[in-house]
């Protein structure tokens, strides 16, 4: 049996695993407009008119109505007022169509905030593509960012596990209130 060093091996291993390539602090955040949901109404959705009213939570997810999203979408409904009393705005995004978005508006979001479509140029401009399909579509990786009021990339946090999205990004939001 031949052995691999285990320098070797740390390299063809990461290799092997998907990058999780992200915009890094301090770059320009893409702007985008797009189309989404509030509450099962479709709506409008421009990163730089959020990005008036103060920072923006965008928090891509891969795939409405699946274990991972719905619990994530209910973390950040929960919270919502949390975000607000820290001055930001949540917007979701995923690759899925509007229609599917309007309804898990209205049930997982709670109609608490907006769910929009990222189309391949956001998804692009965010680097967030996951590499795969889920329900037969190309899917986005579970990546949120906290974007300042200039459009600066504040905080990055891409795990697939939903668990520590909301905490984690309502802690940076919170420190640049106090800053």
């Amino acid at each position: 049996m031949r052995h691999i060093p285990a320098a070797a091996a740390a390299v063809s291993l990461a290799l092997a695993a998907p990058a999780a390539a992200t915009l890094a602090v301090g770059a320009k955040a893409p702007d985008f407009t797009t189309r989404g949901a509030v509450a099962g109404k479709i709506v409008t959705v421009n990163l730089a008119q959020q990005l008036k009213k103060g920072p923006v939570v965008l928090y891509f997810f891969p795939a409405a109505f699946t274990a991972g999203c719905n619990a994530e979408a209910r973390a950040f409904a929960e919270n919502i007022a949390n975000f607000r009393a820290a001055g930001a705005t949540v917007i979701g995004l995923s690759a899925d169509p509007v229609d599917d978005l309007v309804k898990f508006s209205a049930t997982e979001c709670a109609g608490k905030f907006a769910v929009a479509s990222a189309g391949p140029r956001v998804v692009t401009g965010y680097d967030v593509a996951l590499g795969r399909q889920i329900k037969g579509r190309d899917a986005t990786n579970r990546t949120s960012y906290v974007i300042t009021r200039d459009g600066r990339i504040n905080f990055v946090h891409s795990e697939l596990a939903a668990d520590q999205h909301v905490a984690l990004t309502l802690a940076a939001v919170r420190r640049l209130k106090s800053s």
